[in-house]
């Protein structure tokens, strides 16, 4: 059955714009679904296939962060102007802007669902739920993991790493090939690489303002901005259904997942056990499936 159509644009955020996509009819009686990618600093384009939600009426919105993608580059702005606060503010003016602010979903991948948590965890009027995909409660707790799934990389891995992230040089072939094994373990599993993730990880690639400010080189090297960030404080006063999604293999291990679980009210979550950081690429039919018993139970 082919997609229902899809409307493209931007919307003023400020001096800036940020681009969208809408998949079906908003106000077709069910919420809006509105995908809030990774990153910092990547774009929608790995999440496209999310857009098949629409075949069973939900709408579905996908748009780029500012800084990268369809929406305004600013590769001349440091480290001061990428905050969380910023990226909240531009779901928000989105929101309000596409008119679905009413009567929405969030749906957060990654950084994108620690963003959500923290929007959620204000308590919007809106929002009907919220799916946290991915995602680690906060940046210490990932760090540390990250030094769990490093020390289990095949022999001399990340002694490669720890030398060039010692030296500065992360942008070496030698690092990239490096970091690959790491990727094809714990981010995508598929081999080849789909097209979707093949696309966002080139633009990431291509300008990698946000990326490398508030992340770091790769991610496992966080030292940009959000190293010390986490969202733990506050998921308590999350006052939606919340449906928890992550990889068996994820590279967000089940302990940075955990606080989550421990302390959103209404929870559930969710293990695809042949994924890892992808499960909506690694094991598509499971994740529609999951996502849209998630939503069809919303509206009970």
């Amino acid at each position: 059955m082919p997609l229902p159509p899809s409307s493209k644009g931007c919307v003023p955020f400020g001096e800036h714009a940020t681009w969208y996509r809408v998949t079906g009819e908003p106000c077709s009686g069910r919420p809006a679904v509105v995908v809030v990618h990774g990153g910092p600093g990547s774009t929608h384009d790995y999440l496209l296939n999310i857009a098949a939600l629409s075949e069973e009426g939900w709408p579905v919105v996908h748009y780029d962060q500012i800084g990268n993608g369809g929406s305004t580059h600013l590769p001349e702005r440091g480290e001061d102007f990428w905050t969380p606060e910023l990226f909240l503010d531009e779901l928000d003016n989105l929101l309000h802007r596409l008119d679905v602010a009413d009567d929405y979903v969030l749906l957060g991948q990654s950084w994108g669902g620690m963003l959500a948590a923290r929007h959620a965890a204000g308590r919007p009027p809106g929002l009907r739920g919220l799916i946290i995909a991915n995602s680690p409660a906060s940046y210490p707790l990932w760090l540390s993991e990250m030094k769990v799934l490093r020390d289990r990389l095949p022999k001399g891995v990340d002694e490669t790493l720890r030398r060039h992230e010692a030296a500065g040089t992360t942008g070496s072939d030698e690092y990239f090939a490096a970091m690959r094994v790491f990727y094809e373990r714990h981010v995508c599993r598929l081999n080849p690489w789909p097209r979707d993730y093949l696309a966002s990880f080139y633009e990431v690639y291509n300008d990698p303002t946000v990326y490398y400010a508030m992340n770091g080189p790769s991610e496992f090297h966080v030292i940009g901005t959000l190293r010390d960030w986490s969202v733990v404080d506050c998921v308590a006063d999350i006052a939606v259904p919340t449906l928890l999604i992550s990889g068996r293999h994820d590279e967000a291990t089940p302990a940075t997942v955990q606080p989550f679980q421990d302390l959103i009210p209404d929870v559930r979550w969710e293990i695809f056990e042949e994924s890892s950081h992808m499960p909506h690429l690694e094991e598509p039919e499971r994740f529609r499936q999951v996502v849209g018993d998630y939503l069809t139970n919303l509206i009970r």
